[in-house]
């Protein structure tokens, strides 16, 4: 028996172009679940893992990597990529715009390079846990690596209570 191939998705072949080293973490799923039961199915910390939200505004498509727990404010978002306002993109879009699938959404590699801002919490962390690129996979780097990767920026952009 030969083991199971590993398979490379765009983001993390795009990370290794770079020389930037990640951990992989998999998962067995078949349908989207939110990253809330993925840390879980995985016992990471909640603080640590951090969702890609897609957004359209008046003139282009903006990606917003936040922590899990959290709702993105959409001023904040909008403030932070110079836009008026910016609202959700539907579900149905996600895969025409990024080229990924809803649960499997990174910033690294979508089809095409959006302006991204990653929450500005995630500079606290030694490393954070986004999508691998497709469902059943995580991947966990340093920040400033995911900055790098997804031509990103720090910005305030979740909803404080």
């Amino acid at each position: 028996m030969s083991k199971p191939k590993e398979i490379k998705t765009n983001a993390m072949r795009i990370l290794e172009s770079m020389k930037i080293p990640y951990t992989q973490y998999t998962y067995d799923c078949d349908e989207f679940i939110d990253a809330l039961q993925i840390a879980d199915q995985l016992s990471l910390p909640y603080e640590k893992v951090y969702k890609t939200l897609v957004t359209k505004g008046a003139r282009d498509y903006f990606v917003f990597v936040i922590p899990i727990a959290k709702e993105l404010d959409l001023k904040a978002a909008a403030r932070s990529v110079g836009e008026k306002s910016v609202e959700m993109l539907h579900v149905k879009e996600i895969n025409a715009v990024t080229g990924y699938i809803r649960g499997g959404c990174t910033a690294i590699g979508m089809k095409k390079q959006y302006v991204t801002r990653v929450d500005a919490s995630a500079q606290s962390q030694a490393a954070i846990i986004v999508s691998g690129g497709r469902i059943g996979s995580q991947i966990e780097l340093a920040p400033d690596d995911l900055l790098c990767a997804a031509r990103a920026e720090y910005a305030d952009i979740v909803r404080h209570e």
